[in-house]
């Protein structure tokens, strides 16, 4: 079995041109924890996580602080957003670097690369770099469990 077989085909992505605020309707429309984001040909160039534009929420104490379990509730910090002039700046200044993966590969290949780079959720491309869609470690561990009830006697 290929990630062709297993991989979600509706994929939810963004231009490279877009503003933070744009991403984050989409998160929000879409349900989603991962949006590629394209150049002009299609072709995926990086990846905003549903924790990227989160970490926009946290209060600046959470990156001085090792162990926060004595914060019982952030308070006030939960009523705050991002100023206006952050949601306009665009996608790219948020983006990570893009891990991505063939339709062709195999499913035991897929699970090892999110593995180790710690990824839930991986941008599928076809041989000319096209994003064609999006496959998670769940997606994968289903198809392979499915072929052992498949061979159970």
């Amino acid at each position: 079995m290929v990630i062709r077989d297993c991989m979600k085909t509706k994929v939810f992505h963004i231009p490279s041109s877009a503003r933070i605020s744009e991403a984050a309707e989409v998160f929000v429309k879409n349900h989603i924890g991962l949006l590629p984001v394209l150049d002009e040909k299609g072709k995926p160039i990086g990846v905003l996580r549903l924790e990227d534009l989160l970490k926009l929420e946290l209060p600046d104490f959470i990156n001085l602080v090792a162990d926060f379990d004595f914060v019982h509730d952030f308070g006030a910090v939960e009523t705050t957003r991002p100023e206006a002039s952050q949601l306009a700046q665009a996608v790219t200044l948020l983006m990570q670097p893009v891990t991505t993966i063939e339709d062709t590969s195999g499913l035991l290949r897929a699970y090892a690369i999110m593995l180790q780079y710690n990824l839930m959720d991986m941008p599928v491309v076809n041989k000319g770099g096209e994003l064609v869609g999006i496959i998670s470690r769940v997606d994968i561990g289903t198809a392979i469990l499915s072929l052992w009830s498949a061979e159970t006697p």
